[in-house]
């Protein structure tokens, strides 16, 4: 499978793990009201393999996933439920919530 952008945003315990597919870095998706910026800044210039993904979002008590690819990995590891998944101008995006 191709790599995808992951980024890991730390404070204090709290780990937050941003992962997008390659070519969504640097484009916004709009859906109505609904405004995405998939930024390199949150998402990482970091190309890691779907396993180094899945770690990192395993890891993570946060996690903000966006893209085919990307939301794919994160499903396909059960570590996210089909169901919380959204569509923004048809691209899948899922929050990931450990508490």
């Amino acid at each position: 499978m191709e790599k995808v952008f992951v980024k890991k945003h730390c404070s204090g315990k709290d780990i937050l793990v941003a992962v997008c597919d390659k070519d969504l870095i640097g484009k916004t998706l709009r859906d109505g009201k609904i405004k995405l910026e998939v930024k390199k800044e949150f998402y990482g210039d970091r190309l890691t393999t779907p396993e180094e993904a899945a770690k990192a979002l395993s890891e993570a008590n946060t996690g903000n996933i966006v893209g085919k690819k990307s939301v794919k990995i994160a499903i396909e590891r059960n570590l996210v439920d089909p169901s919380a998944v959204i569509h923004i101008a048809g691209i899948p995006h899922v929050n990931i919530i450990r508490l």
